[in-house]
């Protein structure tokens, strides 16, 4: 039975690995909301890998860095290729779109997987960040574009947000304006994957309120927001993540 149970956690970081696979083909592919949905169910069994590798103590030097591989395709490929095939098929709308200028702005694209990468390899060799992270988390990162890029390439309707005083908004953005918004950001949230700012883990050893004011503060503001804007709030709850880390964590 013991042989057995060794292998659930890497069964686990495989699935994720699958699904983040998968998201990469339905990403470049331009289903944005399908691969989106894949990125998200890559998270979910890549935060179970670690549930069962320390329940069931079946640590393995091979789990590690399957785990950081799996991590780079479902965190860093995936979305990666999503913003590359949004901000392609965006071009294509522009009177300049054959200049070299033009095509340069996908380079952004390229940010995501190249410095999640690094991300994953600083995050084996540091021992800083056993209890919370130095840098912003790929998954988080993930999340942050998947739906954020869903949300542009679907625009703001009932379907995304119940709040109808914000339809149609996107729609009024110029694609130029969009072009510049997502390569900026791009880059510079790829920058914040390596940076030295310290951020909160959201796991819970004790369930006293002092020690984890931050994480269930964030929880409740989490759910609210994703009920309130639907795929727009995994967005904003990210960039809330961002901001409590900053205010909170030394």
């Amino acid at each position: 039975m013991k042989n057995l149970t060794r292998h659930i956690p890497n069964t686990l970081t495989c699935l994720s690995l699958a699904f983040g696979f998968y998201g990469a083909i339905l990403g470049i592919s331009g289903y944005y909301s399908g691969a989106m949905s894949a990125i998200f169910l890559a998270a979910v069994f890549d935060f179970f890998d670690g549930l069962a590798a320390r329940l069931l103590k079946a640590y393995s030097a091979v789990g590690k860095e399957l785990d950081s591989l799996a991590d780079v395709v479902s965190f860093g490929v995936a979305p990666g290729m999503m913003l590359f095939s949004f901000l392609d098929n965006l071009l294509h709308g522009l009177s300049w779109h054959d200049s070299v200028v033009c095509k340069s702005f996908l380079i952004a694209a390229f940010a995501i997987p190249v410095f999640s990468a690094i991300r994953l390899a600083k995050f084996n060799v540091d021992d800083r960040q056993k209890t919370s992270f130095i840098g912003l988390p790929v998954p988080a990162h993930a999340i942050l574009w998947s739906s954020l890029i869903t949300v542009f390439a679907s625009g703001i309707h009932a379907n995304i947000c119940i709040l109808p005083q914000l339809s149609g908004l996107l729609a009024l953005i110029k694609p130029e304006i969009t072009l510049y918004v997502l390569s900026i950001s791009a880059i510079a949230t790829s920058l914040l994957l390596i940076s030295e700012i310290p951020m909160f883990s959201l796991k819970i050893t004790t369930l006293s309120w002092k020690a984890n004011r931050i994480i269930y503060m964030f929880l409740a503001s989490a759910f609210l927001l994703i009920f309130l804007f639907g795929i727009l709030g995994f967005t904003l709850t990210i960039l809330l993540y961002i901001l409590l880390s900053l205010l909170f964590i030394r």
